[in-house]
């Protein structure tokens, strides 16, 4: 399993924008149960990483994330796919290789 990375809002822009591998961020809370359902499995095809929406609003806000679990998806700095909710690990997997 790829090493999950918790991020805040100050991170966003060097791990994700920057990254020069696909990145899937998750926004989710602690409290949110299908959240922590989603843990796919993509070690060196992408950087997975976790921004906690009660304590991280500004990236949140700035996507128009509304609900969670919400999925984006970044290929060179770029959003290029969004999932709202959780998927069956077979969906999670099948939204994620289409983009990379």
């Amino acid at each position: 399993m790829s090493e999950v990375l918790h991020i805040n809002d100050a991170d966003f822009e060097t791990t994700v924008v920057q990254s020069d591998i696909p990145v899937l961020v998750d926004f989710w809370a602690p409290w949110c149960g299908p959240c922590k359902m989603i843990a796919p499995e993509f070690a060196g095809k992408a950087k997975i990483v976790k921004i906690n929406v009660d304590d991280n609003q500004l990236v949140a806000g700035q996507f128009g994330v509304r609900s969670i679990p919400t999925l984006l998806l970044f290929k060179n700095g770029q959003l290029v796919a969004t999932q709202v909710g959780a998927l069956p690990k077979n969906q999670l997997a099948a939204f994620i290789n289409q983009h990379l």
